[in-house]
């Protein structure tokens, strides 16, 4: 195996990986309002905080009910770094755990995570409410309620400037349509993995939105309620997060093992390669030059769907790129037995 070579050769040439997608460093952070800093009121805050972090890495709303679960739901401090609270409003209790050992516990009751790097998402939010219609823009206070709900599920979201050339753009009959190109057009300077396209209206005091999702050629919709515009942040934030996450989770028992070839490796690209593959358990196998193979555990699909966050490109299964390893003459000058080949990558990508 020659790793030393490929990270030397990456040493000496840097480049910028063409990825967009977002390794999110507050993923074990989570917060929850409290009415008071009661002990009752904790604990109770804390076990809602860690239904929120298992929904939140598993996209499965009945993964915190699992039975494996229940001695941490019992007593867990015992995956929890430190808690403290949070100026409101609403007044918070902020619960920071332990990545390694939460993903210890929910590995052993048997769950599969969805790792913390993940699509960027570009949000186009369009409120209409009795004061007129407005497109939520960077730096707007309309914007807070979508960023906090966004953090609380797990996903890196982005907003546009609204200046007038994009309020031109995202109207709703653009918001609701089933063509993204408008969105699309606008949105190329932002760089973002996914489009989120929201039309929020306020009607008797309650709020309601539909929205629609684009991840590549894959598109997602539905509806929300909210009582009001963080509720129904909140509502569209986990509906997204429910819809992305079968993409990226494996399933137990439906992950099978795979190998995977990626051509065109260099340090940066290594340490990109890595974390993309944390949630599929990567093995290095083998390295040659600038070509590595990892083994694998998951589907196609959802090891193509990672793979596409970082721009890598499919390859089609052929010849084999890393050559078996060749037989090397013994001391008496005897050809000692042919090694048995390497096995042939299931998947073949390229940067």
């Amino acid at each position: 195996m020659r790793l030393f070579k490929l990270l030397s050769v990456g040493c000496l040439s840097l480049i910028s990986l063409a990825s967009h997608a977002e390794t999110l460093n507050n993923l074990y952070q989570v917060r929850e309002p409290v009415s008071s800093q009661a002990p009752d009121e904790r604990n109770q805050a804390t076990l809602r905080a860690l239904d929120t972090l298992v929904l939140r890495l598993t996209g499965d709303a009945k993964a915190a009910q699992s039975p494996g679960l229940a001695a941490i739901r019992k007593d867990p401090q015992q995956i929890i770094l430190q808690y403290g609270y949070e100026a409101g409003p609403p007044e918070s209790l902020q619960v920071d755990f332990d990545p390694a050992s939460t993903d210890r516990a929910l590995r052993s009751a048997g769950l599969s995570l969805w790792g913390a790097n993940r699509p960027s998402i570009l949000g186009w939010w369009l409120n209409d409410s009795a004061e007129g219609s407005s497109l939520v823009g960077d730096g707007q206070a309309s914007a807070t309620p979508l960023r906090r709900a966004a953090q609380h599920r797990g996903l890196p979201l982005h907003l546009p400037l609204a200046d007038l050339s994009e309020q031109i753009v995202a109207t709703a009959p653009n918001l609701e349509g089933n063509d993204p190109a408008p969105l699309r057009e606008v949105s190329e300077r932002y760089g973002s993995d996914a489009l989120l396209a929201v039309h929020a209206k306020e009607e008797g005091g309650q709020w309601q939105a539909t929205w629609r999702l684009w991840l590549g050629d894959q598109r997602e919709q539905g509806s929300a309620q909210g009582g009001d515009p963080a509720a129904l942040a909140d509502a569209v934030m986990l509906a997204v997060s429910q819809r992305l996450a079968p993409r990226f989770v494996a399933k137990p028992g439906v992950a099978t093992e795979q190998l995977l070839e990626v051509q065109g490796m260099n340090l940066e690209r290594y340490a990109a390669l890595g974390r993309l593959l944390e949630p599929f358990g990567g093995q290095l196998q083998r390295v040659e030059g600038d070509v590595i193979v990892y083994k694998v555990n998951g589907s196609a699909e959802q090891l193509k769907a990672q793979l596409a966050l970082a721009k890598l490109q499919e390859m089609p299964v052929g010849e084999i790129v890393v050559p078996p390893p060749v037989a090397q003459p013994a001391a008496d000058g005897a050809i000692s037995p042919q090694p048995t080949p390497a096995p042939a990558p299931n998947l073949r990508f390229r940067w």
